[in-house]
């Protein structure tokens, strides 16, 4: 982890290839986790209208099959960091392995960084010091994200695109043939139920500590994670395309992104009656569906801030961006409902109680943006 003042490339000196786009989306994603997904609900008891219960609805998990918004929030910081990775892609099988080495040590720390977060995250160390291993929760959404990002890059940094596209199909043809006709003991292939998938299997063989909520299988679970490399792959992919002139313009990179990520989206719901789109199985059929998504979003935030430069209109959500792993830690690990209720509860309580739940939203939210606006303006950006 790192304090700096812009985004030097591991890979050499020269500077990153930095899109205003992939920051804006990255607190439009990060926005959700860090309250906005309370929006909805705080509307409809305001308002009453029966439009904003589908829509806070939509700010919940699926409780198993099928997709909603809020099940797009972590695949899509996955895709993200793959564009990043993408956008200056560099094959390190060539240089002499004292070259390589400061890249390798980077990828190593940072994954083992991510992992000892993720652990931090979720408040993991069981009953205190002395820690009690069997109590830990070692899983984690950080995990999950280090894991991705980090085979990813080995496949960057050692492989051509063609080897890379070629990895990211065979790992969602064989994923999905495991769950769907790989037999294991005590259970039915095929069976996609809870404790009965072959990821709740291979959880509980591999998977040390204790799931999350009890639960079979973990949803950041062992098996589960070899699908979410396609996901930051995916936006590999992207990355290279975006920064790459076309003959056609900027706009032409546009619409091409929201053809791939729709044709990607009807891949994904065409398998579905096969292979049900699942988040916490993270099928290959949810991999297709979160990858069209992705990929539809970053084409509308790409053309709005990138191509017509509203800039000061996603200013709001490049501050979250450009500090988004700290936030997130900060979510689980400081009491911003507290600090809210400090600054805002007088004017929270002299409002109608109807209002009253959109008052709080909104105060949580700007706690929340003003330190990271404090951050950005002293040019504090934590790096991992």
């Amino acid at each position: 982890m790192g304090m700096t003042q812009c985004t030097p490339s591991p890979q050499g000196n020269a500077p990153r290839p930095r899109l205003m786009s992939l920051d804006a989306l990255r607190g439009f994603d990060m926005f959700w986790i860090l309250g906005g997904e309370a929006l909805f609900g705080a509307l409809l008891l305001l308002t009453g209208w029966a439009g904003w219960q589908w829509a806070d609805g939509q700010m919940h998990h699926s409780q198993w099959h099928g997709f909603h918004f809020y099940d797009l929030i972590f695949p899509l910081f996955i895709f993200l960091s793959g564009v990043a990775l993408g956008l200056s892609p560099k094959r390190l099988d060539t240089l002499p392995f004292q070259q390589r080495l400061p890249l390798y040590r980077h990828g190593v720390k940072r994954l083992l960084l991510l992992l000892l977060l993720g652990v931090l995250y979720n408040h993991g160390w069981g009953t205190g010091v002395p820690m009690e291993p069997d109590n830990i929760r070692y899983a984690s959404v950080l995990g999950r994200i280090g894991f991705a990002w980090f085979f990813a890059a080995l496949l960057v940094w050692h492989t051509p695109l063609r080897t890379q596209i070629i990895v990211a199909l065979g790992i969602l043809i064989v994923y999905g043939a495991a769950q769907l006709w790989l037999p294991f003991s005590g259970g039915q292939a095929g069976v996609l139920l809870p404790s009965q998938s072959i990821n709740a299997y291979v959880d509980a063989w591999l998977l040390p500590g204790v799931s999350y909520q009890g639960r079979t299988p973990d949803p950041e679970g062992v098996l589960s994670t070899i699908p979410a490399v396609v996901n930051a792959l995916a936006g590999v992919f992207v990355g290279h395309f975006i920064v790459k002139p076309h003959r056609n313009g900027e706009w032409a990179k546009v619409g091409l992104l929201l053809i791939a990520g729709a044709a990607s989206l009807a891949a994904g719901w065409s398998l579905d009656g096969v292979l049900p789109v699942n988040k916490e199985l993270w099928t290959s059929s949810f991999v297709l569906v979160t990858t069209g998504w992705s990929m539809i979003l970053l084409g509308v935030f790409y053309a709005l801030v990138d191509v017509l430069q509203w800039q000061r209109a996603a200013f709001f959500f490049v501050v979250i961006g450009t500090n988004a792993i700290i936030i997130y830690l900060a979510s689980s690990l400081v009491q911003w409902q507290y600090l809210a209720q400090i600054l805002f509860g007088g004017i929270v309580r002299a409002l109608p109680e109807t209002a009253q739940p959109l008052a709080q939203v909104f105060g949580l939210l700007a706690v929340q943006w003003l330190v990271l606006y404090w951050l950005y303006r002293k040019k504090i950006f934590v790096r991992i």
